[in-house]
């Protein structure tokens, strides 16, 4: 194996394996030795968008209630990027004003190491899930339950250890995190709303000078 395969088998497998087997130690040094690289976590974070494409389309017809011909990739894509990005940027306002030591490239990128778990059980779960039986479905769902609480409890150590906290103030800092991403959600579907009103406003004044003249 050449010392370049070594080395992307080290970022995309083992340190990622490392921090979800030992979070303690793995985001310690995540930290303090930056062995997290950004192009590792914007891959799983792509492979993770891939992965809601592939579910869509290709979980067991037994549990699946979607219709491929319905596909959006682009709305899955996007919805999946939009949810990471609040998370990366709520956290970010929020652990400043409560002296967080990450920076919000750490907070990205820790999410993007979050999601390891999901990708790597995730798609060949999906690919099992075709072999297996109403009764034995079970066993899916389990699967993929498991791999978003690790992502979970992954994401929940990361942002402990790159801004400091204790196990309360984490706490603390998830709750208001999700205070900080619904607010600026319901600024932001406020404000698209505006944009489409201004916008069926403008091309009613359109018609109506096209009919008139």
């Amino acid at each position: 194996m050449t010392t370049k395969l070594k080395t992307l088998k080290q970022h995309f497998l083992s340190f990622p394996k490392y921090l979800m087997v030992h979070p303690f130690d793995g985001f310690d040094d995540f930290k303090r030795f930056k062995k997290g690289k950004l192009y590792v976590a914007i891959t799983l974070i792509v492979l993770f968008m891939f992965l809601r494409i592939y579910a869509f389309q290709y979980e067991s017809v037994i549990i699946n209630p979607n219709n491929p011909q319905n596909l959006n990739s682009l709305e899955l894509i996007f919805s999946a990027g939009l949810l990471i990005m609040l998370f990366a940027v709520g956290n970010w306002s929020v652990t400043t004003l409560m002296e967080g030591k990450g920076t919000f490239k750490e907070i990205f990128m820790v999410t993007g190491y979050a999601l390891f778990p999901v990708v790597i059980i995730g798609f060949p779960s999906i690919f099992i899930s075709n072999f297996l039986t109403m009764e034995e479905m079970g066993f899916y769902h389990l699967m993929i339950g498991i791999s978003y609480f690790i992502a979970g409890w992954m994401l929940f150590m990361g942002i402990l250890n790159i801004h400091e906290y204790g196990l309360g103030k984490t706490l603390v800092a998830f709750v208001a995190t999700i205070m900080s991403m619904s607010v600026m959600m319901f600024f932001g579907l406020l404000f698209f709303d505006l944009i489409q009103q201004f916008i069926a406003f403008v091309a009613s004044i359109y018609q109506e000078l096209s009919l008139r003249y």
